[in-house]
């Protein structure tokens, strides 16, 4: 019989409707997939070429389980002068992956009966990862109509809360939180002396907007934990490799359900992430802009059916409202069923999100465009 932790815990949704999107396609069915988060780009060959040169040269075996020296130093070279934050290497903790990254906090920061907050829509594994480290999820509700802005977070601390999780550039609503917003954030934090999770993984694809880092902020240095990873920005998802970056304290709790866990990141991979960061930085941009087309089509096409969708700000997806037609659990199956369209509901990303779809528009325009007819032929 399986543990009664894993009896708290729900398969992915995302995973779930990729599964199914895949099931299709095997049978000959033309399944237009806007459900998994991950960019439709090659990673970038100069990144690749570093790999495989590590890989002939012989670098296949351990590494230390915080990560390669080099690459823990560019990592927070890159920290100190993008994201302005006081770090060095000894900070910085590379991962097999920002989720791993994730858990690893969740397990090193709560105990049994402990209170996380996240703030209603959010990505599906942070609740998983609270769950599975014994503790309690406290959904704080967004203004659905004002960039999902959390709404009245102190009047969910009480003396469980151990930690807030903050996703900005967020999935799945593609909101990009304000100098505003995060200092409101950091108050609660300082003056309940909580920690902080920010998880800035979307940080390079953004639009309009400034991405600013939370533990760059007066008062958050101490009490911010910060994970990012090569997987958005370089189109590196299957290559899974994150790293974290956290106080003293923080940073060896991490390290040793690491090291007791995953060992570490695979040897080779790292090198790939050393190029991503000291190399050539255009095929990002060049990825970032031609998201912002597609995120456009999008988003006028969705509107244009009697989908209400705001612009996302950030990352690349867009949370629209399909109240019009039923909630979001009704309409993902329909649009599966009858158009062969394959979307989130909502509802797999919290409680304010049952009247809502989550479109991923990491695929080509040609398909975003046959997506909308498709949706409209079988909503209207």
């Amino acid at each position: 019989m399986a543990s009664s932790r894993l009896k708290r815990v729900e398969e992915s949704a995302t995973i779930k409707v990729a599964n199914i999107a895949t099931k299709l396609k095997q049978q000959g069915v033309d399944v237009i997939s806007f459900s998994l988060g991950e960019p439709d780009f090659d990673t970038p060959k100069h990144i690749c070429d570093a790999a495989a040169d590590a890989m002939y040269r012989g670098e296949t075996h351990y590494t230390p389980s915080a990560g390669i020296p080099e690459l823990r130093e560019a990592v927070a070279n890159k920290l100190r002068t993008e994201n302005k934050l006081d770090v060095s290497g000894s900070d910085v903790l590379v991962t097999p992956g920002a989720k791993q990254a994730i858990f690893e906090i969740m397990l090193t920061i709560l105990d049994d009966g402990d209170e996380a907050i996240l703030f209603d829509p959010a990505w599906v594994s942070y609740d998983s990862a609270i769950k599975f480290a014994g503790a309690n999820t406290v959904w704080v509700p967004t203004d659905t109509h004002d960039n999902f802005k959390p709404q009245d977070i102190e009047e969910h601390i009480t003396d469980k809360t151990r930690i807030i999780v903050v996703n900005t550039p967020g999935n799945p609503t593609g909101a990009v939180y304000d100098r505003k917003t995060l200092r409101n954030i950091a108050d609660v934090a300082i003056d309940h002396d909580i920690f902080v999770l920010s998880d800035e993984i979307y940080e390079k694809i953004i639009y309009d907007r400034e991405h600013i880092s939370l533990g760059s902020m007066e008062g958050m240095q101490d009490r911010t934990i910060t994970v990012n990873g090569f997987s958005k920005a370089y189109a590196m998802t299957g290559w899974r490799l994150g790293y974290v970056c956290a106080r003293p304290d923080i940073f060896d709790g991490m390290l040793k359900i690491q090291s007791h866990s995953v060992s570490s990141a695979t040897s080779f991979v790292q090198y790939g992430g050393l190029a991503a960061l000291q190399g050539p930085q255009e095929p990002v941009t060049e990825m970032v802009e031609k998201f912002r087309v597609r995120r456009d089509i999008l988003v006028q096409g969705l509107n244009d059916i009697g989908i209400k969708c705001q612009t996302p700000g950030g990352a690349f997806y867009a949370f629209a409202d399909v109240s019009e037609f039923g909630n979001g659990d009704e309409v993902s199956e329909k649009l599966l069923v009858d158009a062969h369209v394959a979307v989130t509901p909502g509802s797999a990303f919290g409680e304010s999100g049952r009247d809502f779809i989550r479109i991923s528009y990491a695929t080509s325009q040609e398909r975003i465009k046959e997506g909308l007819l498709r949706i409209e032929s079988a909503l209207t």
